[in-house]
């Protein structure tokens, strides 16, 4: 991967975890990067932390690179697509992490056949997220490699052949870290409710659901069998899922997601 020369189009968050990601597993060095971004503080804090080429023209920084990673806001497309219409060339990749934007529309919108669409998620970040991708059929073998690598620096990857599992990812993963956050504040709300310290309710909730998050990685008993092992008929347990049933717990996780996945399509309608 060092010789593979790498442009990103944003320079926000999830840009910076994958720019990050590469140069910490030593996928590639500072002088094969370039990174384009409209907000100069925010240049100059890349240029300082990473060592890598700014600049402030997208069209400039499209010259620079084998693989061009788009990592801008959605909201922003339109206007970076009439940007680079046409200016790419036909033997670049195109990698996009925007989320609801369809290989169609990046297709139409660029000029160019090239496409690679991802959804990372969140936990990334910390080399710990899941990818999930596709590529247009012009997309070669080694530049599927490419992307492989670049997105598995950031964690696990999943290669799919059909676009709409990528909206379906949005929901789950992409979406996923957010219902997880939830349910933590949830759960050391209750606890400080009972009377524990905020930092000792923080330590148990985010303990208890990292060691289960292993145990489910480690284990060969599906969730629903491993809840059963920690549900005692008639313990404490039972008496709490017992009150989540109540309030629909179950079909108000499939309504969420349902709900995410319907506005992900929206998005690339």
């Amino acid at each position: 991967m060092n010789e593979i020369k790498i442009t990103f189009i944003g320079g926000g968050n999830m840009g910076e975890a994958m720019l990050s990601a590469l140069l910490d597993k030593g996928l590639s060095t500072p002088q094969a990067i370039s990174v384009s971004d409209i907000d100069e503080a925010r240049r100059q804090y890349l240029e300082q932390e990473y060592s890598v080429a700014v600049m402030g023209s997208n069209r400039l920084a499209v010259t620079k690179g084998d693989v061009v990673l788009l990592a801008i806001k959605p909201q922003n497309l339109a206007e970076v697509m009439a940007e680079l219409n046409g200016q790419l060339k036909s033997t670049q990749l195109v990698l996009s992490i925007i989320a609801g934007a369809r290989i169609n529309t990046l297709r139409l919108g660029l000029k160019h056949s090239r496409v690679v669409r991802a959804m990372p998620n969140m936990p990334a970040q910390v080399g710990e997220g899941i990818s999930v991708w596709t590529a247009t059929a012009e997309v070669t073998e080694q530049q599927k490699e490419w992307a492989n690598s670049i997105l598995g620096a950031m964690g696990k990857v999943i290669y799919v052949d059909d676009e709409k599992y990528i909206d379906m990812a949005t929901a789950v993963s992409g979406s996923g870290p957010a219902y997880f956050f939830l349910m933590v504040e949830s759960l050391v709300d209750a606890a400080v409710n009972l009377g524990l310290p905020s930092d000792m309710a923080q330590e148990l909730v985010l303990q208890t659901l990292l060691g289960s998050g292993h145990i489910l990685q480690k284990s060969d008993k599906s969730p629903a069998e491993l809840r059963r092992m920690v549900t005692s008929p008639g313990g404490t347990t039972a008496e709490a899922l017992s009150q989540l049933e109540k309030g629909g717990f179950h079909d108000l996780i499939m309504q969420a997601v349902s709900a995410a996945y319907n506005k992900a399509k929206r998005l690339g309608s």
